[in-house]
């Protein structure tokens, strides 16, 4: 590896460092049946709130709204981490079915 080359690895290194913290800095909420999933960029449950409490007193609707708001968050912030990613992996080279 000549000096340019590791130069532009370096230099991408720091891009996707950037990304890294922009990403954690980056909250998606997701909504079920009154329940917010609250995950940032880097698929971290940030918060959990209960907008209607009704919900409380049904123990199984709240288990399933906690579960599926949860999925729906982190799928949200796959496709955020994904899309802010792709341009990194492209100037690395690098074709990533999925990313690309």
């Amino acid at each position: 590896m000549d000096f340019n080359q590791a130069k532009e690895l370096m230099k991408l290194q720091q891009e996707a460092q950037k990304i890294q913290e922009e990403l954690s800095n980056t909250h998606i909420e997701a909504e079920v049946d009154g329940v917010v999933v609250t995950v940032d960029g880097q698929l971290k449950v940030i918060a959990v709130t209960i907008e209607d409490t009704s919900i409380l007193s049904d123990k199984t609707k709240l288990e399933k709204a906690i579960m599926e708001a949860t999925n729906k968050g982190m799928k949200k912030a796959q496709e955020v981490a994904a899309d802010k990613m792709r341009g990194v992996m492209g100037q690395m080279g690098l074709n990533i079915p999925g990313l690309s």
